[in-house]
């Protein structure tokens, strides 16, 4: 498995409850362009329509052998997942107001994959504590390797 991108926003800004694992349906020079490493999940979701996931704000830079075969950047492109998962994720949105983050763009043999994530945002405190126990983490592992 190579791991072509994360998103670390999602990790701040939500607890991740599930993930799953869904392929990703692209074009000839988004896929060219993902395997150059000039992706970007920053701003991403997934939503739901018609009994169908589509991700959407996921930024693909344009191939630059691509000419007029390139395609656009921040396109919607559909999720392939089984109905039972979709459904799933539709009744957890809409009963728990939970939301669906990409968190994690990568190859699995040289099929490209996407791991979502069903979320709850964090409030302002909760970031604050996650900070803060970073920072102490740190610190001691800090300690620890000055005092050997």
């Amino acid at each position: 498995m190579k791991i072509v991108t994360q998103n670390k926003k999602a990790f701040h800004d939500y607890f991740i409850l599930e993930t799953y694992e869904a392929g990703i349906e692209l074009k000839g020079t988004e896929i060219k362009s993902v395997r150059l490493g000039h992706v970007n999940l920053k701003d991403a979701f997934i939503r739901m329509k018609n009994d169908e996931a589509f991700i959407e704000n996921m930024h693909i830079a344009p191939y630059e052998q691509g000419n007029i075969f390139n395609h656009e950047p921040l396109r919607n492109r559909k999720l392939l997942l089984h109905k039972k998962q979709i459904k799933k994720l539709q009744r957890e949105v809409k009963e728990n107001g939970l939301t669906i983050v990409p968190t994690k763009l990568y190859f699995n043999t040289s099929k490209l994959k996407v791991e979502i994530a069903l979320a709850r945002g964090k409030k302002l405190y909760d970031k604050r504590q996650d900070l803060k126990a970073k920072d102490a983490k740190r610190d001691m592992e800090r300690a620890l390797k000055n005092a050997y």
